[in-house]
């Protein structure tokens, strides 16, 4: 079969969702037993009321007979108050239930998301992550509440009525059961039609919370370019296909809702026909009046059955999306040898990597080879492009699937338990990331063993001391969003106080110090002498004053290294260091 004609894979079915669900709803398992159990007891009594009504009228008001009417009102109140005492377990029960689970797969969703490849995320809207844990999760959460066990209730009254009316008189409930046919083919329709426009509702969603969330991140940058109208022309063409999915969704449960109401009206009117014509001989004022108020409850849970049909779609539409994000495996794959003191060495030979599967021609490094001792401070220079940041991303493992060796105190990187490459090497970006939380969570991470006494030491290693104690709340001053109270160089120097606090081996500086101003370059260019002697340091960089205090300068270019040596050597020998030095490094 051609690509063109490759259908694509079938979505599972609601049920095979569902069952993939149960292992996280069985902690609260007793909760759904003391549902199922107290439905069937509410089940009885709804059955009871309409019987013991027809028992008054017939056995007592039609014939004038007033004693033991009071004992049937008592059991009327009885079954009354009792069944609103089990409906309340009923809907207690159900509604923990469904907010635990709600809990335990958000925490899931995050802990699976945190675990996969930061490769991953370069290609899937921040927006749409958001989606699968708080949308969907809360449709989830929703037909837990109020959709599957009280589906299972409202199957209960409707079978259970029937039941009662065909002992109570067949003909009667014939009248009905002429109904069924059309009622069940309008139904499956309209379920069809909302399985269908709820998947376009979530797609819609998750592109609408993504163009959002971008929008909102950039929100200077479109006002400093009037880009506002355009942004707006977009957004309104994206908001266009969840509108239009919203609204058909909306019509088919409408149809569903009015066809239920519209059979239950005519199933009033052939009741009352043939109760009085002359083929309703036999058919009393009680029969009839309890008729009536069993089709009330059972006409009741079908009407509702169209919205609870609309919550299980929007919950099996969830479900799918939920399960493709907890079903992705692409994790960094962790070795299982341990490195329990790292010394720093590090050595590169002829490393290849390509960021997508393709020719050899395709990659981004292509044959990388350099060794880096411990202590040394090596800085990696090059032209935009030449897979300097690349270089360091395999080494903290951030990505995998490389080729070559790459060693780490001279065991393969990819040999090392993942959790030991992450301890021993520390990275600190030019993309500061700062938290909107409180200066201890932004340096120590929420790490238990990392105390204030070792946070304000990390701090005082990158010359943030000061900074900190000149905060009015110290340690615990809340910082915005995006460290919006800081200044670039400030937020700077908490992520280098964030990497020391965690006393890796190996640390990499990616271009750290390139939107530093000078005063602040100079504090960090001091830690990194006073502090990192005995540390291996891995810089990339492009200013000149950070690449000449480096022991060894390796110059890629074109994912190649060109040349290695010091400033010296390197400017003495010519070639492609002494074109980037004449060209200008940042000074």
């Amino acid at each position: 079969m051609s690509a063109s004609t490759t259908k694509p894979p079938a979505s599972p079915s609601g049920l095979t969702l569902f069952k993939k669900l149960w292992p996280m709803a069985r902690p609260d398992g007793h909760l759904y037993v003391a549902s199922l159990v107290s439905a069937p007891l509410l089940v009885a009594l709804n059955l009871a009321q309409p019987y013991l009504l027809k028992v008054a009228i017939d056995d007592y008001i039609t014939v004038g007979k007033l004693d033991g009417l009071q004992t049937v009102a008592l059991q009327y109140l009885a079954t009354v108050i009792l069944g609103f005492v089990l409906n309340a377990v009923f809907g207690l029960a159900t509604a923990v239930a469904g907010q635990r689970l709600i809990r335990r797969l958000r925490e899931a969703i995050l802990k699976h998301l945190l675990s996969l490849s930061p490769a991953w995320f370069d290609t899937r809207p921040a927006g749409e992550l958001l989606t699968r844990g708080t949308s969907d999760v809360e449709a989830l959460g929703e037909t837990v509440s109020s959709g599957v066990v009280t589906i299972v209730m409202d199957v209960l009254i409707v079978f259970a009525t029937l039941a009662a009316m065909l002992w109570l008189d067949w003909r009667l409930t014939l009248c009905l059961f002429l109904l069924a046919p059309p009622l069940v083919g309008v139904i499956e329709i309209c379920r069809r039609g909302l399985r269908k426009h709820f998947n376009g509702m979530r797609e819609g969603i998750s592109a609408v919370n993504s163009y959002l969330a971008e929008r909102v991140s950039g929100v200077e940058i479109l006002q400093l370019f009037s880009a506002e109208d355009a942004s707006s022309r977009r957004f309104r063409a994206l908001n266009r296909p969840y509108a239009e999915s919203t609204i058909r969704s909306n019509v088919y449960d409408a149809l569903m809702y009015a066809a239920v109401d519209g059979v239950g009206s005519v199933a009033f009117a052939l009741m009352l026909w043939y109760a009085t014509s002359s083929f309703g001989v036999g058919v009393s004022a009680g029969l009839l009046v309890a008729f009536i108020e069993y089709v009330n409850r059972l006409f009741t849970p079908l009407k509702e059955f169209s919205g609870k049909i609309a919550i299980l779609q929007r919950a099996s539409t969830a479900l799918d999306k939920i399960f493709s994000l907890l079903d992705e495996t692409d994790h960094i794959p962790s070795g299982a040898l341990a490195l329990p003191k790292p010394t720093g060495s590090v050595r590169f030979e002829d490393v290849r990597f390509s960021y997508k599967p393709g020719p050899p021609e395709a990659d981004i490094l292509k044959g990388v080879s350099f060794e880096v001792k411990p202590g040394q401070v090596v800085a990696i220079v090059g032209a935009t492009g030449c897979g300097k940041t690349t270089v360091t991303r395999l080494l903290s493992r951030t990505y995998a699937g490389y080729r070559g060796s790459i060693t780490l105190d001279g065991v393969e990187l990819s040999a090392l338990r993942l959790s030991d490459v992450r301890r021993a090497v520390a990275s600190v970006s030019q993309d500061v990331q700062i938290f909107p939380e409180t200066v201890r969570f932004n340096i120590g991470l929420g790490d238990p063993k990392l105390t204030d006494e070792k946070l304000m030491s990390a701090a005082e290693l990158v010359c943030a001391d000061t900074l900190i104690r000149g905060l009015p709340g110290g340690l615990d001053e809340p910082l915005k969003e995006r460290g919006g109270n800081l200044s670039v160089g400030e937020a700077q120097l908490f992520t280098f106080a964030r990497t020391m606090a965690y006393d890796p081996t190996v640390v990499i500086l990616d271009e750290a110090t390139a939107s530093i101003d000078p005063v602040t370059e100079r504090l960090i260019q001091h830690a990194i002498e006073r502090i990192l002697a005995e540390k291996t340091v891995i810089v990339i960089a492009h200013r000149l004053s950070t690449i000449q205090a480096a022991d060894l300068i390796v110059v890629m270019h074109q994912g190649e290294v060109s040349q290695m040596g010091t400033h010296e050597e390197l400017l003495a020998r010519g070639g492609r260091y002494a074109e980037l030095h004449d060209a200008g490094f940042s000074s």
